[in-house]
Formats: C-alpha cells, structure tokens, sequence
C-alpha cells in the first residue's frame, strides 16, 4: 500500500482528524540513514507526526521540527511541507535498546527527557513563528500533544508508531491526530477519549493492513467522519548539487583556494537524505571565478 495522508472533519465539524500510513516514508528513512531499530523509531515516530502537522499549511508553506532531549540518539530533525514531502535525520542514527516493559522499542530512553521539541513555521513572511515546549515523555506521541495543546492551544490526541523487521528494515509504521474545535460537546470528548484508550497500537494496524480511513473509522465511527481530502505522503528532500554549489561559492575565495590547494576537490553530503556530492578541481576553479567574496 502506497503512503498517503487523510483529512477529515468529524461531529458536525466540531473535531479536525488526520490518519497516516507511512512505512514507505519511513522505511527509505531508514535505508538512506542505517538507522537501527530504536533509532528507527524515533526518527520514523517524528516524521510521521510531523507530516501530518504540515498537512494542514498552505501552498509553500512547511515546518521544521527539531527535537532534543539529552538521549543517546541525539537530535532528531524533520522537515515538512504541505505537499506531502517531509524528510529528516538523527544525530546518532545507531542506537539500539532492548525492548522496555511494555514489550516496546524503547524510544523514551534513546531520546530523553531533559530538553524541548521546538517546531519553527515558514509560512513565506518574513517572521516565522517558533513554538517551544519541554519534552514530557521521550516517547513523541505525548511530546507531540503536549505540543499542540501547549503552544497552539488545540486540544489534540497524536498517536504514531513504528515496527522494525529482525533485519532493521521497517514493517510497518502510521500514525492519527484528532483534535477539537471549539463546540465540542463533553459526550464527544468522552467518546474520543474511549475509543483512543481502546485502539490497539497504530503501528499494529497498519501492519493488519488497516488504511488510514478504517483506522479513522475505529477511532470516532464511520458515521461520525466526513473525509475532506487524501494525499500522498513520501520521503522528499530538496537537496543537489546546484545548492551545495552555492553554498561553497558563499564560504569565499579564500575557502575555496584553501580547498583547490590542499585536497584538490571536496565531497560534500547532505544530513537530511545522505546523498553525496563530488566537485573536482576543475569545479572548484570555477565556483573559485564565480565567488563574489
């Protein structure tokens, strides 16, 4: 099953809900990263999240996500737009645990708990919005939720989860947001609350082959949804060579000599996709002319 993304309103349009199938995403995360499987699903947890936050932009518009809670796996940073396209890395991508009591990869201990998630908001003016909050669980869900209710003031519910196969490839991995708009009744929230509370493990019904819509399904009644829009979702970075070109031309003159001198030529890699570019000495004499520092 091909990624893609739901947006729905349910209640008489009183809740905003998103589901999300993701295991292709994350999955070429994983292939482009070596990530382990801990590592994996942090990383594969944080941008299934994030894609659906930026689902809801405009346009151009995208997020960033950057999440540092003092654990062994280090940063963790996602970009998203509002096309579908989101693509991220960890720090230290091999980072393995034993599974914590609850039989689960043990995300909360390869993150930590002593630090933020902050989200910063390009909506193409000249400002953007930053939003900032205390890490709360190390598991990305509840960090994500305290997010959205803290600095957005959106009461909201994020669940996302991710499986990982014996040989570190991804098995399955998805995620929901429901949140509520004003006018929600007190018997709504009570059966949200319910039903999130029952629902087995998202990652477990995406591996049952449950698309995003039976998943919303189970979470608030069919009856109760109206789906607005359906799009696909996929690991995207907006890297190449052209950029990496303009980058080095910004180091100046003096840089790119150095470089021309001393190796002759320069690899330069890409943290978001690991994609690797190569500028011979030729190239370099000639980002040398076009230098205009």
């Amino acid at each position: 099953m091909n990624d893609y993304l739901i947006k729905a309103l349910a209640f008489d349009g009183n809740v905003r809900a998103y589901a999300i199938s993701s295991t292709e995403m994350v999955a070429e995360a994983q292939r482009r990263h070596t990530t382990w499987p801990t590592a994996s699903a942090a990383l594969g947890r944080a941008m299934t999240a994030s894609t659906m936050m930026a689902s809801g932009l405009k346009g151009k518009e995208k997020i960033t996500v950057k999440i540092e809670g003092g654990g062994p796996i280090g940063a963790i940073i996602v970009d998203a737009n509002a096309q579908g396209e989101t693509r991220g890395y960890v720090s230290n991508p091999h980072v393995h645990f034993d599974l914590n009591e609850q039989g689960k990869l043990d995300v909360a201990r390869a993150v930590g708990r002593d630090g933020f998630l902050s989200v910063v908001k390009d909506i193409g003016m000249r400002e953007k919005f930053t939003g900032q909050v205390p890490i709360v669980s190390g598991e990305l869900g509840d960090d994500f939720t305290y997010y959205l209710v803290t600095s957005e003031q959106v009461p909201s519910a994020v669940g996302v989860g991710v499986l990982v196969n014996p040989d570190n490839t991804i098995l399955s991995a998805g995620g929901f947001m429901i949140q509520l708009l004003p006018g929600a009744e007190e018997e709504t929230i009570r059966f949200i609350e319910k039903r999130i509370e029952a629902i087995p493990p998202i990652s477990k019904l995406i591996q049952d082959g449950k698309t995003p819509e039976e998943i919303l399904n189970e979470l608030l009644g069919e009856e109760n949804i109206k789906i607005l829009d359906k799009m696909p979702v996929k690991f995207e970075c907006s890297c190449s060579k052209e950029r990496f070109s303009n980058g080095i031309m910004g180091l100046g003159k003096e840089e790119i000599n150095n470089m021309i001198e001393e190796d002759g030529e320069a690899e330069t890699s890409c943290h978001f996709c690991n994609a690797h570019y190569h500028f011979s000495k030729e190239e370099l004499q000639e980002l040398y002319k076009e230098s205009k520092l």
